[in-house]
């Protein structure tokens, strides 16, 4: 008995790990053009249903999906009706992995492991070790599922087995209830749909399961993977936890609506699987050969979710007022602890690149917004002699120190898989900018205890001090500006204006160097608040040289 429940526990670990393989290697073959395909979508909710289906049948995970939509909500790269017409359309491709399993591809894992080995290892083109990723967890997955189902088979008609899975047999409505019950909490605690179902096909091919059964802990699997989304939504912004609850919402009132018909619906399933689909009949398969019962379940699967998808669709503007109002809002603070905690990034992701840079990706432009919001105080209190503007760049120079280090170590740990070259690129160029950023932090904490000294030894400054002081900050400050927006845009083609806007800066410090020695000479200007002042204007200028190496890291130069 020891050896049949390790085996099982073997065969199901093989089959979660080979699905994880596979949809790695089909995001890496993918590469980020995925992410960029899913920003450029319309607000017509069936294209982006249509491009939520289609990306998740690529990689293979609506969880990625999921996750990717709700950092685009969260940073306002997509609007809420965009996210939830995608989200619906993940639910669809993500029915994918259930029909592949139906195909009954056992016989294909050994070869298929023995060829994905070699190219993962042998090849040299990177974009046929990634394919040799995707046959190896193929491969894998396909061998676990047969791992498990070959323990399983001995104890099929052992009688306290059939008597303890006969408790989910759905001829009540207890019955029912319980089977969904069952299947949304192993989904939740294996967060992954595709698992519940191998589990559950596995378990109905070797007739422990029957049908009605099957499609019941199915459904309760639908319910059970809107936690991914409930998770990444968790300090995020108002609409990117109303994306996460509208996701629970259609597929949680989806499953209902179907329980209430539930006899129809199976009826349904059986006559197109066995008229269309032309396995034959689910009682004849589950008491002779149990070969096609898979059939049935994969179809139930994807018909439910193409029929909830279909119908929210067409009633997506009620779904979201719904949405909103059952989604508490609740408003930011601007503290220490606030601006230091981590939105975007969850460490779950670590092994799965393609998100986990493009959460780096949002952590970072919130890290230069944070920097900005610093700038334009201590420029505000020189310019306005408020210098209780002051007290908050301490808090906001500390998290940005914080930041930097979490989303440093966050893609170091990233960057210790195999990761395409492209990502790598893009790690790099985040690292390069947050690491400026944070020195950006450094030069207005530089500026800002000058301005306190100014303040506190009672410097005055002289009108052509002043007037420096205001061209040149406004000059950083929209370097600052046009990096930002570059960012959130995904716009390259800054380096003409970078030049431009580094060189200004440089001439201005130059020549304000020289007005100021000018203005000492002639004794318009005290000494020691000239002194403050040289040393301002040379933290203005490695503003400008912080600004440019993150433009260069956006434009892709070294």
């Amino acid at each position: 008995m020891i050896n049949i429940l390790f085996q099982a526990l073997g065969g199901l670990g093989l089959f979660i790990y080979g699905m994880k393989i596979m949809s790695e290697g089909l995001q890496k073959v993918a590469g980020k053009r995925l992410r960029y395909f899913l920003k450029k979508i319309s607000d017509n909710r069936f294209i982006g249903c249509t491009v939520g289906a289609i990306v998740t049948s690529i990689i293979q995970s609506s969880s990625a999906t999921t996750v990717m939509v709700v950092s685009f909500v969260n940073a306002g790269l997509m609007t809420l009706t965009q996210a939830v017409g995608v989200v619906l359309g993940a639910n669809v491709g993500t029915t994918m992995t259930a029909q592949l399993i139906a195909f009954k591809l056992e016989h294909y894992a050994l070869p298929a492991i023995a060829i994905g080995v070699a190219l993962k290892f042998f090849a040299k083109r990177r974009n046929w070790q990634y394919f040799g990723e995707v046959l190896l967890g193929f491969g894998i997955l396909f061998y676990g599922l047969q791992t498990m189902g070959g323990a399983l088979k001995p104890i099929s008609n052992e009688e306290s087995f059939i008597n303890f899975f006969s408790t989910f047999s759905a001829d009540s409505f207890g019955g029912i209830l319980l089977c969904v019950f069952t299947g949304t909490l192993l989904t939740m605690l294996v967060q992954s749909s595709s698992a519940t179902v191998g589990i559950t096909m596995v378990l109905a091919t070797q007739g422990l399961l029957p049908l009605d059964g099957s499609i019941a802990l199915i459904l309760g699997d639908n319910i059970g993977t809107t936690i991914t989304a409930e998770l990444s939504a968790i300090g995020t912004n108002t609409a990117a936890k109303e994306t996460a609850r509208a996701h629970t919402l259609f597929n949680t009132i989806g499953v209902l609506m179907v329980l209430l018909f539930f006899p129809l619906f199976i009826k349904i399933v059986t006559w197109t699987t066995a008229n269309l689909g032309g396995v034959g009949d689910p009682e004849l398969v589950v008491d002779s050969s149990k070969k096609n019962i898979a059939r049935y379940i994969a179809n139930a699967h994807t018909m439910f979710n193409v029929v909830n998808c279909i119908f929210f669709l067409s009633v997506l503007p009620l779904l979201i007022k719904v949405t909103k109002l059952i989604t508490i809002k609740k408003q930011r603070g601007v503290g220490y602890l606030e601006d230091c905690q981590l939105r975007y990034i969850d460490a779950k992701y670590i092994d799965t690149p393609e998100v986990a840079i493009e959460q780096a990706r949002q952590e970072m432009l919130r890290m230069g917004k944070l920097a900005k919001a610093m700038y334009d105080d201590v420029i505000l209190a020189f310019k306005t002699r408020n210098f209780k503007l002051l007290a908050k760049w301490h808090q906001r120079e500390a998290a940005l120190d914080e930041l930097q280090k979490e989303i440093t170590d966050f893609l170091i740990k990233t960057g210790q898989g195999n990761m395409p070259r492209a990502l790598s690129k893009e790690m790099n160029s985040l690292l390069r900018m947050i690491n400026n950023f944070e020195r950006i932090g450094d030069s207005i904490e530089n500026i800002a205890e000058l301005i306190e000294k100014a303040d506190e030894d009672h410097l005055i400054f002289s009108k052509g001090g002043i007037n420096d002081y205001e061209i040149i900050s406004k000059k950083a400050g929209q370097f600052i500006e046009l990096l930002l927006n570059a960012i959130e845009n995904n716009k390259t083609d800054i380096m003409k204006s970078a030049n431009i806007l580094e060189e200004e800066i440089n001439i201005m410090r130059q020549e304000m160097r020289e007005d100021h020695v000018e203005r000492l000479r002639v004794g318009t200007c005290m000494v020691d608040a000239g002194l403050i002042l040289i040393d301002i204007l040379s933290n203005f200028e490695k503003i400008g040289d912080y600004c440019y190496n993150i433009a260069e890291a956006i434009a892709g130069e070294k």
